[in-house]
């Protein structure tokens, strides 16, 4: 057999791997490699935790009601729910970073699909959005102020950690689409954005109706809904979930998508 032909053969047994290569290894490692980052370390813990003391222990909301808590409880979960999305927006933005260094190439190399990538990589960021979420709740129970029943502490962290998987997206597409030295800065700013437009700073209802209009088509305004849902005791509106999951299906396949540019300009 000649060496073409071998090559062929070779070519031909070549199997795919499961789910696209997905595994938990890959995963271990990139998690590791959020984790070694200080600055988004430092930035995402310290802001968050630093509103909550600033906003949420004011001393007349550990006596005003808000559902089954209290409206420093409220505060708490607003601002978990902030570091959480500027903790998995900042895990997913890091790719931009491999991109200058040509990682994204160098996956062409490997039988690794898109979808597989983009899974893995947001799966990462959720570890930096879970330490940012637990320093706030940490912080608010050591402080003794925000008040709820022992369930819902599990309930409302859970919902904001998952939830912010949109966020992980969202900044794995922005870090496919933007230069590497300000995708942060320009993101930072644009979340803060989204928040006020979600409700998740100031009251909607302080706002006139033509915002609140537009603000329940922002990505972050269903989630806001949807975190705070347990704690007063509403019903779930389809509305905000229907929001959730456009939102993430919008992120997840425009990262994709710039993925597969991305791994074919070799």
């Amino acid at each position: 057999m000649s060496t073409s032909q071998a090559n062929v053969v070779a070519l031909e047994d070549r199997r795919a791997p499961a789910l696209g290569g997905f595994n938990l290894t890959v995963m271990r490692i990139e998690a590791r490699r959020v984790l070694r980052n200080r600055r988004a370390m430092l930035g995402t813990v310290v802001l968050p935790v630093a509103f909550f003391l600033l906003f949420g222990l004011n001393s007349a909301y550990a006596s005003d009601k808000a559902g089954h808590g209290n409206v420093s409880a409220f505060i708490m979960i607003s601002m978990a729910l902030y570091g959480a999305v500027i903790a998995t927006t900042s895990g997913g933005a890091m790719v931009s970073i491999e991109r200058a260094q040509g990682w994204s190439r160098q996956l062409r190399l490997t039988p690794l699909s898109p979808i597989a990538y983009i899974v893995i990589r947001m799966l990462s960021a959720l570890v930096l959005g879970l330490t940012s979420l637990l320093a706030v709740y940490i912080v608010g129970l050591a402080t003794g102020k925000p008040s709820m029943p022992g369930y819902l502490w599990f309930v409302t962290g859970l919902t904001v950690w998952v939830g912010s998987l949109i966020f992980a997206a969202f900044g794995l597409f922005m870090g496919y689409l933007m230069p590497t030295e300000n995708v942060m800065q320009v993101l930072s700013f644009v979340l803060v954005l989204l928040s006020f437009a979600a409700g998740l700073f100031v009251p909607l209802s302080q706002f006139p109706h033509l915002f609140r209009e537009i603000a329940a088509y922002t990505p972050l305004y269903g989630l806001n809904y949807l975190v705070h849902a347990p704690l007063l005791g509403q019903g779930v509106h389809l509305s905000w979930v229907i929001s959730a999951v456009v939102w993430l299906a919008i992120f997840a396949g425009g990262a994709a998508w710039r993925f597969r540019l991305d791994t074919k300009r070799v």
